[in-house]
């Protein structure tokens, strides 16, 4: 969301300045792959961000890895715990894919919990950075030192998936499921209603600070999740009010724009936008299946296609006249960025385009996704493609090609690519019975 556009660019401050090859002074064309080996390959090499990139010591996702020489000592064990949600469920689909074996996934997976278990919480809630050596909290701002509950449902969205993927394995498979379902049950939801317990979810609370940074969690943006999972708790869930008087402000969510000729259902927080930046579409429904969810505000597969055309759209027209746009290229979400980090969208189209856009569209738009992968490997993968798959983001216009990775991007690559053939997580995290009873109690439909 925005909390990530208005923090991170005080952290990486300098870090876009080192001046990278032309992409003239790059390979013109990589050897050609059909669709399936390029997909295939993709999905292998992002994998390896949470699998071989994975932070020595917790084996949690690091923030960033980047490998162009900008990259302060300590950042290899700051650790994302949102990323690792992600990095959860890419483990996953390293072993469907065979990319590891079972054994080798479990016991990273156990390495992972493990160290879960005994890092910082605050009152459950995990904050939004840890240390990989000690499991104490890296504050992600001067107020935000404690408990993140959006960064914390990314987590438990992949806990989730893990769970239901070995709770009828063998015994120490069944344990490792046990584990999760503890950790799930210890998060305190309903703390986050606030001192007032009011019908919304706060983002933050500080053990220093307590509820000082009042960031109240409304709609539309990439939070959906954060309040199915507290409305679906079994030990400290929300009221239905909660989402439908918070998220949804009372019914405000409703009567999103109509641009490039397709109507969107939803605004962000009163306002009309196209849709905005494309990980809204992503982060809550790399486990919660669109495919036949509605409620009372929107049908999320049509709202997630429309978003992901319009984007798509918008790239293709290109008013701003950037280099490189096209059916072939495009793809705005947040990002690295020539201005450090941004929230690219229609509104805010600085002339980057981010490969996880386009590839974590997989599932919306199969046709278009595959169109810019092919272009992104086969004519711009000298400059782009590297050890864990595409680099985080580029700016043709300004022959901008940071070799960086960043966590929160490369996870939904693998996980909506796998989403889009077989529907893995989406059949992991929908067979949970909490999710299936919250949901109903919510009053969404499924089917």
């Amino acid at each position: 969301m925005y909390k990530l556009a208005c923090l991170l660019p005080l952290l990486f401050i300098g870090a876009c300045a080192t001046k990278q090859p032309t992409i003239a002074q790059q390979p013109a064309k990589t050897s050609q792959l059909t669709d399936d080996e390029l997909f295939k390959l993709v999905q292998q090499r992002t994998f390896q961000y949470f699998y071989e990139g994975a932070e020595p010591n917790s084996k949690l996702a690091c923030e960033r890895i980047h490998l162009d020489g900008v990259y302060p000592d300590n950042d290899r064990h700051v650790v994302t715990t949102g990323g690792t949600g992600f990095g959860l469920m890419a483990i996953l689909v390293g072993i469907e894919r065979g990319f590891i074996t079972r054994q080798q996934g479990f016991e990273h997976l156990s390495e992972m919990v493990n160290f879960l278990e005994k890092a910082d919480r605050f009152h459950g809630v995990w904050p939004h950075w840890l240390d990989g050596r000690t499991g104490k909290v890296v504050p992600f701002g001067s107020d935000d030192d404690g408990g993140d509950l959006v960064e914390t449902s990314f987590l438990v969205q992949g806990m989730l998936c893990v769970r239901q993927y070995f709770k009828d394995g063998n015994a120490v498979e069944k344990a490792l499921a046990a584990k999760l379902d503890k950790l799930w049950r210890e998060v305190e939801w309903d703390w986050h209603r606030g001192p007032k317990q009011e019908d919304v979810l706060l983002w933050h609370w500080s053990p220093k600070h307590a509820w000082k940074m009042n960031f109240r969690i409304r709609g539309w943006n990439e939070c959906l999740i954060t309040y199915v999972l507290a409305g679906c708790s079994p030990t400290h869930g929300v009221p239905a009010s909660v989402y439908h008087e918070g998220w949804a402000e009372g019914g405000k969510i409703k009567g999103g724009p109509k641009a490039y000729g397709r109507q969107l259902g939803l605004r962000h927080q009163g306002r009309s936008v196209s849709g905005g930046p494309l990980f809204w579409s992503h982060y809550s429904f790399l486990g919660l299946d669109p495919r036949q969810l509605k409620d009372r505000y929107a049908n999320y597969w049509q709202e997630c296609v429309n978003h992901t055309l319009i984007n798509y759209d918008h790239c293709v027209a290109n008013p701003r006249r950037f280099a490189g746009y096209g059916p072939k290229c495009w793809g705005l979400t947040a990002s690295y960025s020539t201005n450090f980090y941004a929230a690219h969208c229609p509104e805010e189209d600085l002339g980057v385009i981010s490969p996880t856009a386009a590839l974590s569209s997989f599932p919306y738009t199969p046709k278009e996704s595959m169109a810019a992968m092919r272009h992104f490997h086969d004519d711009l993968g000298g400059a782009l493609f590297g050890k864990y798959g595409f680099y985080d983001a580029f700016n043709q216009h300004v022959d901008y090609f940071p070799r960086r990775y960043l966590a929160i991007d490369q996870g939904p690559i693998v996980v909506m690519m796998e989403n889009q053939r077989t529907g893995l997580l989406w059949r992991l995290f929908m067979s949970c019975p909490e999710v299936k009873e919250g949901l109903e109690k919510m009053g969404f439909e499924q089917g």
